[in-house]
């Protein structure tokens, strides 16, 4: 599978665009991840407990539109973008979302 930000695949030529796929999950904070998050914001610098907690939640939700790109037949994403949204305090959706298409390689 191959995933762009881009809105085409240099060498590539695409064949048919089959649409909008997605990856969606919904992450909160437990109460050690918040008290150790504090802690470290005492001491300033990189909150590693909550940059790891994004981290998993963007893999976890580009996991998830890749499967469903797979379902659709598509071996291409393109135009790939992440957001994000708190949905209260201490949770957050992430979203992984593109354009599903199928390319082959130019000859």
């Amino acid at each position: 599978m191959i995933i762009a930000t881009t809105n085409d695949l240099p060498g590539h030529r695409i064949v048919r665009v089959i649409g909008l796929v997605r990856g969606i999950t919904v992450r909160s904070r437990s109460i050690i991840g918040n008290f150790g998050g504090a802690l470290q914001s005492l001491v300033g610098g990189n909150l590693s407990i909550f940059t790891n907690l994004a981290e998993q939640a963007r893999q976890e939700a580009l996991n998830l539109m890749i499967a469903h790109a797979e379902q659709e037949g598509a071996n291409a994403v393109i135009a790939m973008r992440y957001d994000s949204n708190e949905i209260t305090d201490g949770i957050t959706e992430m979203l992984a979302y593109g354009t599903a298409v199928v390319v082959e390689p130019v000859a």
